[in-house]
């Protein structure tokens, strides 16, 4: 079986725990930030995880990671 190339951008983007679950940032936080209001961009700032169903596309992307 030959070695498996990691997709660089997921590998970018996302961040594995010691516990097996996959941490990213959170979408539109990149612009056009002034229609949005202080209480919605602070929460934006905080990172979530990949959701279960997602999960099993990501390791796919990084297998070594």
């Amino acid at each position: 079986m030959p070695k498996l190339k990691t997709n660089r951008a997921a590998a970018k983007r996302f961040k594995f725990t010691a516990t097996g679950k996959i941490k990213h940032r959170k979408a539109f936080r990149s612009h056009i930030l002034g229609k949005k209001d202080t209480k919605r961009k602070r929460h934006l700032r905080e990172s979530a995880y990949v959701h279960e169903t997602n999960v099993k596309q990501v390791r796919a992307l990084c297998p070594y990671l």
